[in-house]
């Protein structure tokens, strides 16, 4: 199998999307890897990510291949977890302290920061409606970062992902109060779950 057809069956494999770190890694040199990208029209989309033209963009996957160092959150870890029924009219992110936002600002994401030794705290992994698997905060973690930011988020949502957490068969409720209380928003969650449950 030639370079070019191994290139389009890892494309192919990855719903149109090339890496040049995973390419590289599959031992096709950076300068094939330029040729065929010129050759077949791919578009770059981030630092070392290449599109097909005919493949679907999941915006959600492409945004975390670009920056891996960030985790969906807020309303967009709700949306991934089937606890809103609205697609997120902007993607949130979390990073750690210190990270520079500003290209992400450009491109209209809402970027949260959390002390870094809060950043992994229910990380967990959701596929996007295309069927890519993307890293994001668990429902516990989800709930706890909407009240704690509830000064920027509608008040509706926060009231709908407390009820739809309430109702999910796989809420921890005790991890749920572990996560409060190393956020400081315990005694507002106790507030909506005494009108919830």
């Amino acid at each position: 199998m030639n370079r070019f057809n191994e290139l389009e069956k890892i494309a192919n494999e990855n719903g149109g999307v090339l890496l040049t770190s995973a390419i590289v890694a599959a031992g096709i040199s950076k300068p094939t890897l330029a040729d065929f990208v010129k050759k077949n029209g791919y578009e770059r989309v981030g630092r070392g990510i290449y599109c097909s033209q005919e493949s679907w963009r999941d915006n959600l996957y492409l945004l975390q291949l670009r920056c891996p160092e960030t985790v969906f959150s807020h309303e967009t870890a709700l949306f991934l977890l089937d606890m809103t029924d609205q697609e997120p009219f902007q993607y949130s992110v979390t990073a750690k302290t210190g990270y520079n936002p500003s290209h992400l600002a450009e491109d209209g994401v809402k970027v949260f920061t959390v002390k870094k030794d809060l950043f992994d705290l229910g990380k967990t992994e959701a596929q996007t409606p295309f069927g890519h698997k993307v890293i994001l905060y668990d429902p516990e973690r989800t709930v706890c970062d909407m009240i704690r930011s509830r000064s920027e988020m509608e008040i509706q949502s926060v009231q709908d992902a407390l009820k739809r957490y309430s109702r999910r068969k796989d809420k921890n409720l005790h991890k749920l109060m572990e996560y409060a209380n190393l956020f400081h928003v315990d005694k507002r969650l106790n507030l909506y779950l005494e009108v919830l449950l």
